[in-house]
C-alpha cells in the first residue's frame, strides 16, 4: 500500500509543475490564430485514425466539459475547420473530422507550441528524465482510465520500461 504523505506529496508536486508549464505555455500561445483549448481539440482528432473519431471518444480525451466540447465544435465547424456527419453505426452518435483547412491550422500553430513545450519541459530535465517522467504519468493514468485515443500498445509498453 502506497503511503499516503507520499502520495499526497507527489500529487502536490505534479499538480504545481503541471499549473506552472500550463501558465508558462498559455503566455506563449498564439491565441490570436486558436484558443489552446480548440488547440487540444484539433489536436485529439488529427492523432485519431484517418484524422476523424467519434464525438464521445473526443469527449474522454480532453479537459472540457461536453457541452463545452459541443459548442466548441460548431464553432470549428463553422469556421471551416471541423466537420460532424451522423454515426453511421449509431444514429445517436456524431463522427467529428478535421478539415484540410483545420489540420493546417493545426500544424501551423503545432510548430510554435511544440517549441515552446521544448522549452518550458526541457528547462529542467535532461532526455532521459523526460522518457521516466513520460512513463511514470502514463503509468499513474493508465491505473485510473483507459488509453487515449492514438495510444498504441507499443508506445505504452516501451513507455514503461523506461519507468522502470
Amino acid at each position: 500500500m502506497t503511503d499516503r504523505a507520499i502520495a499526497v506529496a507527489a500529487w502536490e508536486s505534479l499538480f504545481r509543475a503541471q499549473v506552472t508549464v500550463i501558465r508558462t505555455l498559455s503566455e506563449s500561445f498564439p491565441s490570436e490564430l486558436i484558443s489552446l483549448n480548440e488547440y487540444d481539440v484539433l489536436f485529439n482528432i488529427s492523432r485519431a485514425p484517418r484524422r476523424r473519431l467519434r464525438l464521445k471518444d473526443l469527449n474522454r480525451s480532453v479537459l472540457i466539459s461536453q457541452p463545452s466540447v459541443s459548442r466548441m465544435l460548431d464553432r470549428l465547424s463553422s469556421r471551416g475547420l471541423v466537420t460532424k456527419v451522423p454515426d453511421p453505426d449509431d444514429g445517436r452518435g456524431t463522427i467529428v473530422s478535421i478539415t484540410e483547412d483545420g489540420f493546417s491550422l493545426y500544424r501551423q500553430v503545432a510548430y510554435q507550441h511544440i517549441a515552446a513545450i521544448e522549452r518550458a519541459v526541457g528547462a529542467g530535465l535532461d532526455d532521459d528524465e523526460l522518457v521516466t517522467l513520460t512513463g511514470l504519468c502514463r503509468r499513474m493514468r493508465l491505473a485510473l482510465a483507459d488509453p487515449l485515443i492514438g495510444e498504441t500498445a507499443a508506445s505504452e509498453n516501451s513507455a514503461d520500461r523506461a519507468a522502470g
